[in-house]
């Protein structure tokens, strides 16, 4: 560890832009992509007081009827959060039908992000069907060149493509260090699932 010393003045400028959407990528091989997006969505449900709009969360991977840490307390809060896949894809019986789930559910994500009625959507696993190819990247590229305004978008996910991540305005890339699964340690309730 190297030791420093606190910084006593203010390291950067504030910036003079103007306020609007973001589109945020949380992507890479690391944990954490759909936490950071999940604790965003907490931070701005919070602050619904101040914009006056919901959040409003898709998960492209998970199935309607999951029911995991995330989905029982953002239900609590009052945050839709809906699944709208058939889980991994290494154990769907039809890539087809996983296929046409997704393709269904970003035409309602879609209809989200336009209507201008969120302050913040949350395209959690957007990557996947995109680049299994079971949904039109140009479409999802146009939408969020389209959006409204004070619209933000985060997209979670390995792999993000590269079109969506120049577009974006904040990307992270979660990188791996070190992940107990590797050493053999399964999936731990209330952290992984």
């Amino acid at each position: 560890m190297q030791i420093e010393t606190p910084p006593t003045v203010k390291p950067y400028a504030k910036p003079e832009g103007e306020r609007r959407g973001l589109i945020i990528v949380n992507t890479g091989d690391g944990k954490g992509k759909s936490t950071a997006a999940f604790g965003l969505a907490l931070r701005a449900h919070g602050r619904r007081h101040v914009h006056g709009k919901a959040v409003r969360i898709f998960q492209f991977m998970k199935v309607p009827s999951a029911r995991f840490g995330e989905h029982r307390m953002f239900e609590q809060l009052g945050i839709p959060i809906e699944g709208l896949g058939d889980g991994f894809s290494w154990k769907s019986p039809d890539l087809e039908h996983s296929a046409q789930l997704a393709r269904n559910g970003w035409e309602k994500a879609k209809a989200a992000i336009l209507s201008g009625d969120y302050f913040l959507v949350v395209l959690d696993e957007l990557t996947y069907p995109l680049i299994y190819s079971w949904m039109p990247l140009d479409d999802v590229l146009h939408t969020l060149q389209s959006r409204p305004k004070e619209v933000h978008v985060v997209i979670t996910g390995r792999r993000c493509p590269p079109e969506i991540i120049a577009l974006a305005d904040t990307v992270t890339e979660m990188t791996k260090i070190k992940h107990a699964f590797n050493a053999g340690i399964p999936a731990q309730r209330g952290i992984e699932d």
